[in-house]
């Protein structure tokens, strides 16, 4: 193609070539690693050493960590090597010295270069990759020494590629090191993974929009499979709740048929105690009967009272008898509150039960929302039984206060008797202290039955108190599950703002996605531009004419500054036309004049390169008498395309 040469006013700005290559790399790192990511999600397996996605983000990697690298100079050769950099990652990162000294281990690894290739593979496999750069990235001081300042590792394009290599964690990899070649691999990126047709495109939406599908499908039902497994075992906590009920229901019912027989057995007892009180008031008026007829029989003669004494032993008999009876009775209701305190600790029992099923009721209130209602009525079920018990524990202790009456009225009754045992004293002084033996033994009994009565009223202060302990305990369970509701309703809420953030998050990904997409296209464009310009100076140059310059004129190398000798040589660069040293020019590439590859200085060397990587391989056939490139596109070069514009 005929190129013109424009005016100096009109050409635009050159940017820094340097900065150009860290773009570059930038843009083919991003290409690559999301090409990894996307082809490992969909291959759906841990990944080898011969998948081709892997090979070229290792390839993109050596070529962005070589970038800027300083060239170390040794007697015999130079060395430019991404090693040094990698060994002092184990001194920042702990973590890191086990893959250094795994590196070195390794047998056939003879050159920096197959090591620090090891290194990469074993860091993406143990998914720290881009932790131990971001350690390398931030002591810039240390990097220095390795990079110059123009970096791609010493620039902001470093830190771009280490936050990208975080994507990489997803990604399992399998990679065998030690039988791999890894010191003669030649690093060679492939374009053509990455310039994909519109059908491909197409096809790789319509793949991915299956896929989102299915995933939607399986997402659904995996949570069909999680609700049904919840109303499955809500069926069965229903059941156990079911199944306590009835048990509580048959354990009241027990409980109530032992209050209704110790009802009955109060009954009997309270006819026992009228019979009794009947039967010592009986021997009350006949001892007083007695006594009487004893005392006139006194008054009129002193003869009888020999028998009478028999008589009065004979009524202490009796009365120790009627003694041992009431000490009987006192048995009977001593085994009848031994009874009641049985059926107290019953119905202690039966109310620690219902506390624990109260406190198997929070706990599936917790797990199960959605019964809330069921347990707050059997709740209420559960306070109405407590209630019932509360009622009947009031009916036994209005039982208790009758029987302190009746107690009260026997002690009243002997109180009479001792009025009248103390005046038959008086009449007769023998009998005196015999009657006040009796009365003080009397006493102690009936002091003691008082203490027995004080025990059972601060027993059943005890339990009242006991009561009072579970209704509070009960009033703050209310006012737990009511403070749930409101965390519940609480969790709701947050729950509705948490999927509005969740969406406006997706649309914010979405136009970030977007903007990346044009970002990408305004990148290949650029780039494009800039190797359209190269081009046009290329073109220039050529038509301008090279300077072939004398031997003579050059004492010295352009590039590193050394005196030409014996042992330094004179060479010239064939794109240029300078004369540099051996060392500088030890470069061969095929150039526009010539078919075969030719001797190129160190600087044309890498302009060529760069423009061969961007550009691809251009036929560079030159028109015999204007000097104009042929521009055509080929993948092989000039001698072998023979569909050239000039050939023919």
């Amino acid at each position: 193609m005929d190129v013109k040469c424009s005016s100096d006013s009109e050409r635009p700005a050159v940017k820094d070539p340097t900065a150009v290559e860290r773009a570059n790399l930038l843009n083919m790192a991003k290409l690559s690693i999301k090409g990894l990511i996307e082809s490992a999600l969909s291959f759906g397996r841990t990944l080898d050493s011969d998948y081709p996605p892997l090979q070229q983000f290792f390839v993109v990697m050596e070529h962005c960590l070589k970038h800027g690298l300083k060239v170390r100079k040794s007697f015999l050769s130079y060395n430019k090597t991404i090693w040094g950099p990698l060994e002092l990652v184990e001194k920042l990162y702990p973590e890191a010295e086990e893959i250094a000294a795994s590196v070195r281990d390794l047998p056939g690894l003879k050159t920096p270069l197959g090591r620090a290739r090891a290194w990469l593979r074993l860091a993406l496999m143990q998914k720290k990759m881009a932790d131990y750069l971001r350690c390398l990235i931030i002591q810039r001081d240390l990097l220095s020494e390795f990079y110059e300042y123009h970096a791609l590792m010493m620039e902001e394009e470093g830190a771009v590629i280490v936050g990208l290599l975080v994507g990489l964690n997803v990604i399992d990899a399998n990679l065998c090191v030690k039988g791999e070649d890894l010191d003669s691999q030649v690093g060679v990126i492939d374009f053509s993974m990455y310039l994909k047709s519109d059908d491909d495109i197409g096809g790789k939406e319509r793949n991915v929009q299956i896929a989102a599908i299915l995933d939607q499908k399986n997402y659904v039902e995996e949570l069909n499979r999680q609700l049904n497994s919840t109303v499955n075992s809500l069926h069965a906590r229903v059941d156990s709740l079911e199944k306590s009920n009835t048990k509580l229901i048959e354990e009241l019912a027990i409980a109530k048929n032992n209050i209704i027989k110790l009802q009955e057995e109060n009954h009997q007892l309270r006819s026992e105690n009228t019979l009794i009180l009947m039967k010592t008031q009986h021997h009350l008026e006949v001892t007083k009967v007695d006594v009487e007829a004893e005392l006139q029989t006194y008054k009129h003669s002193r003869q009888g009272l020999d028998e009478m004494y028999n008589e009065a032993r004979r009524q202490l008999r009796e009365e120790s008898q009627l003694r041992q009876d009431m000490e009987n009775e006192l048995m009977v209701q001593v085994s009848m509150k031994h009874e009641i305190e049985l059926a107290m600790k019953l119905l202690e029992k039966d109310i620690h039960e219902k506390q624990d099923t109260l406190i198997g009721l929070r706990q599936q209130l917790d797990e199960v929302k959605a019964i809330n209602m069921e347990m707050y009525q059997k709740l209420q079920v559960t306070e109405d039984a407590v209630k019932e018990k509360n009622e009947i524990i009031s009916r036994l202790e209005d039982k208790t206060n009758q029987i302190n009456a009746t107690m009260k009225q026997l002690e009243q009754r002997l109180q009479q008797a001792e009025k009248a045992q103390m005046e038959a004293e008086n009449e007769d002084e023998k009998l005196k202290e015999e009657y006040v033996n009796k009365s003080e033994r009397l006493q102690k009994e009936f002091s003691q039955k008082e203490k027995q009565l004080l025990q059972l009223e601060t027993d059943l202060k005890i339990e009242k108190e006991w009561r009072q302990t579970l209704e509070d305990d009960l009033q703050k369970e209310k006012e737990t599950i009511s403070q749930l509701r409101i965390d519940t309703q609480e969790i709701i809420n947050l729950k509705k703002e948490f999927l509005k953030l969740q969406e406006k998050n997706r649309q914010l990904k979405r136009i970030c996605q977007d903007q990346e997409a044009a970002l990408q296209e305004l990148a290949s464009k650029l780039s494009e531009s800039k190797l359209k310009i190269e081009d046009i100076k290329e073109a220039n140059k050529a038509l301008q004419g090279q300077v072939w310059l004398k031997d003579k004129e050059a004492t010295h190398c352009k590039l590193c500054e050394k005196e030409f000798s014996l042992s330094k040589r004179k060479h010239h660069c064939r794109n240029c036309g300078e004369i540099f040293c051996n060392a500088c020019s030890d470069n061969e590439l095929p150039l526009p004049s010539s078919p075969k590859p030719v001797r190129v200085c160190d600087s044309c060397h890498a302009i060529l390169i760069q423009r061969l990587m961007f550009h691809g391989n251009f036929c560079w056939n030159l028109h015999p008498y204007s000097s104009n490139l042929c521009g055509k596109m080929s993948l092989k070069y000039h001698v072998m395309y023979s569909d050239c514009f000039y050939i023919r």
